[in-house]
């Protein structure tokens, strides 16, 4: 079993920041990639942030500047430090993995139960 647990969702006026974190727990052999993407109501889920176990970060064009991906291999937990929070950046986070359970096994993806970020105008 693999969980993936997120954490600093909350509201926030424009302007403001918030920090998400997201540790994985359970059966883990190695993990690829960590993410955080987000759903607003009505849209699709769109991918935020992305940052592979090998360096190197991946940013939607809305989120660059602003937002900054980091990640704690020994904790296998992934942050998401989110600055100058705009109202259009309000919708459900969530934490993705791209992880192996054994050596034998290839990778699959695993999700958090998401996380609520309000920003108010």
């Amino acid at each position: 079993q693999v969980q993936l647990v997120e954490s600093g969702g909350g509201l926030v006026q424009a302007g403001g920041s918030l920090r998400l974190s997201c540790a994985a727990s359970g059966s883990i052999f190695s993990i690829n990639a960590m993410g955080w993407y987000r759903q607003a109501p009505g849209k699709q889920r769109e991918l935020v942030a992305r940052i592979p176990s090998g360096g190197g970060t991946n940013y939607a064009d809305s989120v660059k500047g602003r937002f900054t991906i980091s990640r704690d291999n020994a904790k296998n937990t992934v942050y998401l430090q989110m600055n100058s929070l705009k109202p259009e950046d309000t919708a459900v986070y969530y934490c993705n993995a791209d992880l192996r359970t054994t050596y034998f096994r290839a990778s699959s993806n695993y999700w958090g139960q998401g996380t609520q970020v309000t920003v108010s105008s």
